[in-house]
C-alpha cells in the first residue's frame, strides 16, 4: 500500500526502524517453535504449485462466453430500478449511455411497459406527492422536474391536477412558519428577503411568496411595523418586470 509503513520505515528511508520487544542480546530461542525456515520454504513451494495449477486451469477454460446484448440491457435497467423507480426516458438514456442498440432498448422498454415495471403516469403521481409534501415544491418546480425526466405533458398534467392551488398555498405557508421559527438574527427586511427567496427557489410565484411572508411577519412584535410598510402588489409587479429595480 503506497505511503503505508508497517513495523518500520519504508525501503530506502533513513528513519530508524521500530524496535522489537526484545534486544539483540536477549532474542528468544525460536528453534523449537513449529513453522521454522524449512517449513516456510515448503509452504512457499506448495503455494507456487497451487498458483501454477490455477493458471493452467484458467488457460484451459478458454475465452469468456459472449454476453447476450438483451440480457445486458435488462441488467442495466434492473440496476437503475434498484435505486428508485424510473421513467421510460430515464431507462432509455441509461441504455444509450452504455451503447445498447436502439432496437434492443425499445424492445426491452416495450416489454417493461406491458408488465408494469415502468409506468410513467404512476411515477409522476408518486413524484408529485413525495416532492411536494417532503420538500414543499410548487407545481411549477414539480413540472420542471417531471419534464426533465421525460414524463409526457398529459401524464404530467394529470399528476399535477391532484395538487390544488389551496394545497399549494397551505404548503407554502407552512414552509414560512417553520422557517421563521429559526430566523432569530437579522433585521425584519433581511428576514423578509430570505423567506421570499426560499419560496422562490421552490417555485412559488412572487405575488404569493411576498403576501405569505408579509402576513407571517405581521404576527411578530419585532417585525409588525416593517410588515405594515410592505406594498405586496408593487413588489410583485417589480418582480415580474425586469426593468423595475
Amino acid at each position: 500500500m503506497p505511503g503505508a509503513s508497517f513495523g518500520g520505515a519504508a525501503s530506502g528511508s533513513s528513519s530508524p526502524r521500530v524496535g522489537l520487544p526484545w534486544t539483540n542480546a536477549t532474542q528468544p530461542d525460536i528453534s523449537g517453535i513449529s513453522g521454522s525456515a524449512d517449513d516456510s520454504g515448503a509452504e512457499q513451494e506448495g503455494e507456487r504449485g497451487r498458483r501454477g495449477k490455477r493458471g493452467r486451469g484458467q488457460r484451459e477454460s478458454g475465452p469468456a462466453k459472449a454476453v447476450d446484448p438483451r440480457e445486458a440491457a435488462r441488467e442495466i435497467c434492473l440496476r437503475q430500478l434498484a435505486v428508485r423507480p424510473r421513467t421510460r426516458a430515464e431507462l432509455g438514456a441509461a441504455m444509450r449511455k452504455r451503447g445498447v442498440e436502439e432496437e434492443i432498448a425499445a424492445e426491452i422498454l416495450d416489454r417493461y411497459d406491458e408488465v408494469g415495471i415502468i409506468d410513467d403516469a404512476a411515477f409522476a403521481r408518486a413524484w408529485v406527492n413525495s416532492r411536494h409534501h417532503g420538500r414543499g415544491l410548487s407545481r411549477r418546480a414539480l413540472a420542471g422536474e417531471l419534464r426533465r425526466k421525460g414524463v409526457s405533458s398529459d401524464e404530467m398534467g394529470e399528476a399535477l391536477e391532484e395538487l390544488t392551488p389551496d394545497m399549494e398555498e397551505q404548503t407554502a405557508k407552512a414552509l414560512v412558519v417553520r422557517r421563521l421559527r429559526t430566523e432569530t438574527r437579522g433585521t425584519p427586511e433581511a428576514i423578509f428577503r430570505r423567506l421570499v427567496g426560499m419560496l422562490g427557489r421552490k417555485g412559488y410565484p412572487p405575488g404569493l411568496a411576498i403576501r405569505l411572508v408579509k402576513e407571517a411577519l405581521a404576527e411578530r412584535d419585532d417585525a409588525a411595523e416593517f410588515a405594515d410598510s410592505i406594498d405586496a402588489d408593487a413588489l410583485a409587479d417589480a418582480a415580474h418586470d425586469p426593468d423595475v429595480q
